[in-house]
Formats: C-alpha cells, sequence, structure tokens
C-alpha cells in the first residue's frame, strides 16, 4: 500500500473511531491486513480497538503477532503484558512487561504494569520494588503512590504505608484521604 493510501485508510480509521463505529473501523483494518498482512501499524490499531471491545482474547493474539513483527518495540511489548493480565495470564503478562523493560528501563507505565500483576501473584515485595521503579519515574502521578501503599499493607508494614500516606497527601490529599479510609491508617 502507497503512503498516501495507507495514510487515508489510517484517517478513514480514526474517523470511524471517533464517530463510534468499532466494528466499522475494524472492517477496515481486517481489509487493510487481508491486502497486506504485514502491516504492523493495522495490527496494532486492530489489537487496541479490539481491546477496546473487550474482545482481549483476540487482541492478545494481535499483538502476539505484531510482537513477533517488531520484537524492539517496547509499547507493543507493554500492550501485550496488558491483554495478557485482561485475559487473566499473570504469569505471561509479567513476562511481557518485564521483556518491555528490557528494550526501555525508563518505561514508567510498564513498571506500573509489572507491579499490578505482582499483586495479582501475591509477590508482594517484588510488587513494592516494581512500584518504586514507577513512582522515581512518575513521582506525581497518584496511581503508583496508592498502590504501592496498598502493598505496604499487605505486606504488614504499616509505617512505609503511613510514609506514602504522608507523602500523597503533599500533592493528592483526596488520594491520601481514600487510603486512610481504606486501610484505617493515618499518616500523623
Amino acid at each position: 500500500m502507497s503512503g498516501v493510501r495507507r495514510w487515508w485508510a489510517h484517517g478513514q480509521v480514526r474517523c470511524l473511531l471517533a464517530l463510534g463505529l468499532r466494528e466499522r473501523a475494524l472492517a477496515c483494518l481486517d481489509a487493510r491486513l487481508r491486502a497486506d498482512p504485514a502491516d504492523a501499524g493495522a495490527l496494532a490499531s486492530r489489537a487496541h480497538v479490539l481491546a477496546s471491545c473487550g474482545r482481549t482474547d483476540a487482541a492478545r493474539a494481535d499483538f502476539e503477532r505484531l510482537v513477533r513483527c517488531r520484537p524492539a518495540q517496547a509499547p507493543d511489548w507493554f500492550n501485550l503484558g496488558f491483554v495478557r493480565e485482561a485475559c487473566g495470564q499473570a504469569e505471561a503478562a509479567e513476562a511481557a512487561f518485564r521483556r518491555a523493560l528490557a528494550i526501555d528501563p525508563g518505561f514508567d507505565r510498564a513498571w506500573y504494569g509489572l507491579g499490578l500483576c505482582l499483586i495479582r501473584q501475591r509477590r508482594w515485595d517484588d510488587a513494592a520494588a516494581a512500584l518504586r521503579r514507577n513512582v522515581a519515574l512518575q513521582p506525581m502521578n497518584p496511581c503508583g503512590w496508592y498502590q504501592l501503599a496498598r502493598v505496604h499493607v499487605d505486606r504488614n508494614d504499616p509505617e512505609a504505608a503511613r510514609q506514602v500516606i504522608g507523602h500523597l497527601r503533599q500533592f493528592e490529599p483526596q488520594v491520601a484521604a481514600q487510603l486512610e479510609s481504606e486501610t484505617g491508617l493515618s499518616a500523623s
């Protein structure tokens, strides 16, 4: 497919998605992939649309195909980890997140995804380490801090959880209050 035709097809899919016509967008992406099975952009787009439709098994299959086509793309591995997690494949998700991080150690969302994956496996110490990396890279994002506090509670380390709550109180007082309510812990 020529550059102009690819650009036009991509624009068509974007317009269909903006109008909420996911099935029509999927049909366009399927046609692109029939014309060019090696079109990684169409494959990535279809995987994202499938995931947004809740069709995680199909999205997972597309992301697995995509990482075989583009094995050095950390975002593709991250997305594969995300849908593997959604499919209940925690160990396979962990492997995908770790592959993304091997490619890009500064990929903060992959550290967060790895942390969540490790939480689901009840591997508290490993989850805490991953979440500490996430908050070091994204210090103003309360999600990582929230999960880190929850892990400290699960590890039976209330003092560490209190420290996180105190830190959150400085820039996200509502999240800190939510943690205090959920855990019964106070930063003071």
